[in-house]
């Protein structure tokens, strides 16, 4: 078997040799009659003509309430249980800086970088002191990467890469879930053949990246023999070797293939590599006024997890065989009306996460009516479904398959009252129902079966 090490050797060799293409501008002595003229003209490529920053980003702030409380959970919806507005980030902001610059000779650089503070934080701080949780970090620097086109050696439809970054993600609308990327750090080429977008990428991702360093006590009740302790623990790094062949039109809309072989060192031969593939179909909504975006996948071993969505929660063993497929977008059913939808399956062929039999299902809707310019009603439904063999994760009995409602309602005040009009303030009301108190228990409810989360979601991109 190849191993991926090498294979991102070459494509860095490759890189490399191929600079020696570059061209090189001379000067030239030209003849005047009998006597020699050096006429030179100094031509730089290389001059900026093009040079400045963008700002873009996002924000989500989402003030919800259980009997008064604020809660650490959001009742299932990232497993696909529930499709409500109750994620439980109360301060979630991102900035993306970009850097472009264009060159006299074509050439072309981005410079991106992607900070984030307070993504998965529930708690409402104010401002009494550091909105930190102990080792918990609460501002960090998601991505940052450069990529330049056009070099002439490449082609003016080519650009290389480097850096860290989230590469080709893809998330469900109502769901909220990145079921495809490759998160962590490396490099890639990408090209332009035959009207479509093809590349290559190599990955890697430390699952014990950030993990915080531990408190040893010879003596617990006696602190002043405890000290930190460094984890210092053997590193499992996992690489995914990234293929890729977008915007293939078929006519009715347009294709996109990925392939990903994905390898875990430090680990037996039972659990260091797996493969996974998907084929994305974009179109209309199903024939009608909209779009969908489909997709099927299927991944195994160390790519079990949705067969594209490689990163640090990658890996698993040769046991692990799963099929993932799901379907969403948006309906233009009038000028008031739109309409959001998901429908998503996630099952094992064998094992998913350790568990046998395990499956997942999600079915939502989420109808807009627009009352004017500025402000839009919504209403949103889900069932989420899980079940698994006797025994996993040590469940037995009513643990063993869950059924979970989700109703909501919902104003937004926007400044804009299309279905992604943004920035709204949208105050809520959701109501959870499970079928019954074990599965209840398994989304964060504490008493009985049901639940209801009062909010206000604040939201923007720009």
């Amino acid at each position: 078997m190849i191993k991926v090490n090498t294979i991102a050797a070459t494509i860095v060799s490759a890189l490399i040799t191929g600079s020696a293409f570059a061209e090189t501008e001379v000067a030239l002595d030209v003849l005047s009659g009998d006597e020699a003229t050096p006429t030179v003209e100094k031509i730089n490529d290389t001059d900026v003509i093009t040079d400045g920053w963008d700002i873009f980003g996002y924000a989500s702030m989402n003030f919800r309430t259980v009997d008064g409380k604020s809660v650490d959970t959001e009742f299932g919806k990232p497993d696909y249980k529930t499709a409500g507005t109750h994620g439980k980030s109360t301060n979630q902001v991102e900035f993306v800086i970009k850097k472009h610059t264009e060159h006299a000779n074509g050439v072309w650089s981005d410079f991106i970088i992607r900070s984030e503070y307070g993504n998965g934080n529930s708690y409402a701080y104010s401002s009494a002191g550091s909105q930190k949780d102990n080792t918990t970090a609460q501002f960090e620097v998601k991505e940052a990467f450069v990529e330049i086109g056009a070099l002439p050696y490449l082609g003016e439809e080519t650009s290389i890469w480097g850096g860290q970054r989230f590469l080709n993600r893809a998330s469900g609308i109502l769901s909220g879930e990145f079921w495809k990327q490759s998160s962590g750090v490396g490099a890639g080429l990408q090209t332009r053949y035959a009207e479509n977008t093809m590349g290559i990428a190599y990955v890697i991702a430390d699952p014990d990246a950030g993990a915080p360093d531990v408190l040893s006590c010879e003596n617990n009740s006696d602190a002043s023999t405890c000290k930190i302790v460094k984890t210092n623990t053997p590193r499992t790094t996992l690489s995914s070797l990234d293929l890729y062949y977008y915007d293939v039109d078929i006519g009715i809309g347009s294709l996109d293939f990925d392939l990903k072989y994905m390898q875990q060192e430090g680990k037996d031969n039972n659990s260091d590599d797996g493969f996974g593939a998907a084929i994305t179909f974009n179109s209309s909504y199903y024939g009608l006024d909209g779009w969908t975006q489909t997709a099927l996948a299927y991944g195994n071993g160390v790519a079990q997890n949705r067969g594209v969505n490689f990163g640090g929660w990658s890996g698993g063993d040769d046991k692990a065989e799963s099929l993932f497929f799901t379907s969403y977008g948006v309906l233009n059913l009038s000028e008031k009306w739109q309409m959001g939808s998901e429908m998503t399956y996630m099952g094992a062929l064998d094992q998913l996460f350790g568990a046998d039999n395990l499956k997942r299902y999600l079915l939502a809707v989420r109808p807009s009516y627009k009352v004017n310019d500025n402000f839009r009603l919504e209403l949103t439904a889900s069932y989420g479904h899980e079940e698994g063999a006797d025994g996993y994760w040590g469940r037995t009995g009513d643990d063993l398959e869950s059924d979970i409602y989700n109703i909501e309602l919902a104003t937004a005040f926007t400044v804009n009252a299309d279905y992604f009009g943004r920035p709204q303030i949208k105050p809520y009301v959701s109501y959870i129902n499970a079928d019954d108190e074990a599965s209840a228990r398994q989304i964060g409810i504490e008493d009985g079966k049901d639940e209801i989360v009062i909010g206000i979601h604040t939201e923007i991109w720009f």
